[in-house]
């Protein structure tokens, strides 16, 4: 089991299943004990009374008179009997025996174990006495039906399962009341961390139990350092850019435009800027951002408007205003920017960018009315480099993979397909 509730909740109802059960059995031992000695209670007092009323007669028999004002050992057969012998002769015994005989070894004993004349199990008393007027031994025997012992056990032990069993079900409720509140904080903590991710919060906030602080701590820390890496990494990928195309621009410069090495260098700069970018969107993430989607495009518009002006393109839009990309600005800007340029630059009259959103997801799809692709071509556009039209718009052909990779970075994609308007339709689908 991996999960720490469902641990808690069966041992618990382990330990609790074994305490309830180990009770039962010494509960219901005690009862045994105290029921079976209140029979045997019963069957010496009735001993002690036959004892009192043995007496010897003139003629030197034994003889009993008075006989126990006992309804039971009236009852022929009821297992409730007691006899009176001396010198192996039955002196009296009880009408419920009839003309049965008890029969057992001899001496003093309670609790023995014997059966009467119809099979019946029978607990058994016997006391030996000496008459003092006498010098024969005298036995009495009492007996009780252990039938009815355990039907008296029965009615005991019935009331007392219940009675843990109702026990066992409050403390069962009361174990898992107690799990669910102990382990409430750290399915908040889980919660702050869903939002975290969902870019609603930057930090977790510190829970109220102390155990928790510990670890919450140290997640705060952990996404601190990410930021920093972060920061640090693109500052590092800036100073990389800035020493590797400044000689590169000078070098372009110092050839004729007609050299066979401007090929090369525009090649080399196609290729810095694609490992830069790829390195960049492969890189750390800061966790806790949350970045709304209209004022993003409405920048793009802005940056786009001249060329957008040069070529009589239209652009609508459709967003939400409450439309969020649950990640960094400069990323959702990336990814937009490079569909929005692919799409002004290849577009003829019309540029069309609509978003939805749910729960979860965000589709962005940025339309235009250009030539379009085969559906075949759409995976090669994808990769780095992969320009369908060396002859066609300017560009490095490097946009439309780095959109996917960054779409794929935080867990969405980007599919292409044909438009409505006749050219391209990238639809870009991202965590919302």
């Amino acid at each position: 089991m991996r999960s720490i509730r469902a641990r808690l909740l069966v041992l618990g109802a382990v330990w609790l299943t074994a305490a309830l059960l180990a009770a039962f059995i010494f509960i219901s031992g005690l009862l045994d004990d105290f029921v079976t000695g209140r029979f045997d209670a019963e069957a010496e007092a009735v001993a002690d009374t036959l004892i009192a009323t043995v007496e010897v007669g003139r003629d030197g028999r034994i003889a009993v008179e008075g006989l126990p004002p006992d309804a039971r050992f009236g009852l022929p057969l009821s297992g409730w009997y007691w006899q009176v012998a001396a010198e192996d002769r039955v002196v009296a015994r009880s009408n419920s025996l009839l003309d049965g005989r008890l029969n057992g070894p001899g001496g003093n004993f309670v609790g023995g174990r014997g059966s009467g004349a119809d099979g019946a199990a029978l607990r058994v008393m016997r006391r030996e006495v000496t008459v003092p007027e006498s010098d024969a031994l005298v036995a009495v025997t009492v007996t009780a039906p252990q039938a009815q012992i355990r039907d008296s056990l029965r009615q005991i032990r019935r009331p007392l399962a219940i009675a843990l069993i109702v026990l066992g079900a409050g403390l069962a409720a009361a174990s898992i009341i107690q799990v669910q509140v102990g382990l409430r904080s750290l399915t908040r903590v889980g919660a702050d961390l869903r939002r975290v991710r969902a870019g609603q919060a930057d930090r977790l906030p510190m829970p109220d139990v102390s155990e928790l602080r510990p670890l919450t701590a140290e997640i705060n820390a952990a996404l601190d350092q990410n930021a920093t890496l972060l920061a640090r990494s693109r500052q590092h990928l800036g100073n990389l850019a800035h020493s590797l195309k400044t000689p590169l621009a000078a070098l372009a410069n110092e050839l004729p435009p007609d050299h066979k090495g401007q090929s090369l260098i525009t090649r080399m700069d196609r290729l810095i800027g694609w490992h830069l970018r790829r390195a960049r969107s492969a890189g750390p993430r800061v966790l806790g951002q949350r970045t709304p989607v209209k004022a993003v495009i409405d920048d793009i518009l802005l940056v786009l408007r001249w060329p957008m002006q040069d070529k009589h393109i239209t652009a609508r839009t459709d967003c939400p205003e409450d439309a969020a990309f649950a990640g960094e600005r400069q990323d959702l800007e990336e990814m937009i920017g490079n569909l929005a340029d692919n799409a002004v630059k290849w577009g003829r009259h019309s540029l069309r960018i609509a978003v939805t959103t749910d729960a979860r997801t965000l589709t962005l799809r940025i339309e235009d009315d250009g030539p379009g692709m085969a559906r075949t071509d759409a995976p090669r556009a994808l990769i780095r480099g992969g320009r369908l039209d060396e002859h066609g718009a300017s560009g490095s052909g490097l946009g439309l993979a780095i959109v996917a990779d960054l779409a794929a970075l935080h867990g969405g994609d980007l599919r292409l397909e044909r438009s409505a308007l006749g050219g391209l339709s990238a639809i870009l689908t991202l965590p919302a």
